[in-house]
């Protein structure tokens, strides 16, 4: 096995920005460190069980993968554009109950994450089963790749709390920004 070329994938699938980067960030900016990482840690647990689900189900899932894809990409669309307006409208002079910021939200997330699934789904048969396939070396590589994907989480939660200020003064622009990322996330996943 490269293990360069395997951690570089990880580290740029996981740390590159994609719908559950950008959330964060927005969840920082708007409501704070402490519900962003309540999210990172929902998200976390889900990137986690993703990857065992991968590990377990892979060979299965090759012949069906196709049909499931569809859906997946529907119903993630409609989550990210969901989310999209939910962070175009975001008005934080008033205080409100932000349920983006939730661990449920954050597990939920992954689950219609394609870019999160897709990973999930091709990490382990490209670059793990080939060369390991006894249940300890398989247990590992999906440990060391979920604390990749934290890590790739908390980076995100510490750029929005060191910006946060600069992001407070820019609140409607960072807010349209964030929701244009989102946007074109659930359009890229037709691309």
């Amino acid at each position: 096995m490269n293990i360069t070329s395997f951690l570089l994938y990880c580290f740029i699938v996981t740390f590159t920005p994609g719908p559950t980067n950008i959330v964060i960030l927005s969840t920082v900016h708007n409501t704070g460190t402490k519900k962003a990482m309540e999210y990172t840690y929902g998200a976390t647990i889900a990137f986690g069980f993703l990857l065992v689900i991968s590990a377990v189900l892979n060979t299965i899932l090759v012949t069906i993968i196709s049909k499931i894809l569809i859906v997946m990409q529907i119903i993630g669309s409609c989550y990210m554009l969901y989310l999209a307006y939910q962070v175009y409208k975001t008005d934080t002079s008033k205080p409100t109950v932000n349920q983006t910021g939730t661990f449920m939200s954050g597990f939920l997330m992954q689950f219609l994450n394609p870019k999160v699934v897709l990973f999930t789904m091709t990490v382990i048969p490209t670059y793990i089963m080939p060369y390991h396939v006894s249940m300890p070396a398989v247990t590992i590589s999906v440990i060391a790749i979920t604390v990749i994907g934290f890590l790739a989480f908390i980076t995100w939660v510490l750029f929005g709390a060191l910006f946060k200020e600069f992001l407070q003064k820019h609140q409607k622009f960072v807010n349209v920004l964030m929701a244009l990322f989102l946007a074109y996330s659930a359009i890229m996943i037709w691309m």
